[in-house]
């Protein structure tokens, strides 16, 4: 059986300097369902915004003054609707950039990383224990290196050893 292509849509709100091309965030996707072994159809949004935006998001969701890389926007449904709707991301264009430059990765694999990211959040993966967060880390890191790209916990290691940062990008549920 097929695997139904998602129905992506790709918005920019921000310049597009540095940002990957709308197939590019499609492959990821694509990338992270398959990973995820999601195989019925399947909707979700990505809006690429400014700092300005993302923080506004994040101090309107999550109470927190300050722009964040990702932001995912998971749908629940009640159990009599049926739609393939996954939810919406958000990704923060300058936040990906500070954070690529800072962790010593190129800013195509974080955008690939942090897209994967929000669309398994938007399947139900978390990270709020340790066994969650291994369990979502280890999957992450299969699709990512299905793509060519490094594991980035590994690399995020390496470049911010005493940082001890947590992650900066959050999940909200809207009901």
């Amino acid at each position: 059986m097929a695997i139904p292509r998602p129905d992506l849509s790709v918005s920019f709100a921000t310049p597009r300097r540095g940002v990957p091309a709308a197939g590019s965030f499609r492959r990821w996707v694509e990338a992270a369902l398959a990973g995820a072994r999601h195989r019925k159809p399947a909707e979700l949004s990505i809006r690429i915004v400014g700092a300005r935006e993302g923080r506004a998001l994040n101090r309107q969701y999550r109470g927190k003054d300050y722009a964040t890389n990702v932001l995912s926007f998971p749908v629940e449904l009640p159990p009599e609707i049926s739609v393939p709707l996954l939810g919406d991301l958000v990704i923060a264009a300058p936040v990906v950039a500070r954070e690529a430059r800072e962790q010593g990765k190129m800013v195509r694999d974080h955008y690939a990383h942090l897209t994967v990211h929000g669309t398994l959040h938007l399947l139900g993966y978390d990270h709020q224990n340790d066994a969650d967060a291994r369990r979502m880390e280890t999957l992450e890191t299969r699709i990512l290196m299905s793509l060519g790209i490094a594991d980035p916990y590994q690399m995020q290691e390496r470049a911010m050893p005493a940082t001890g940062l947590p992650y900066t990008h959050a999940t909200i549920l809207l009901k």
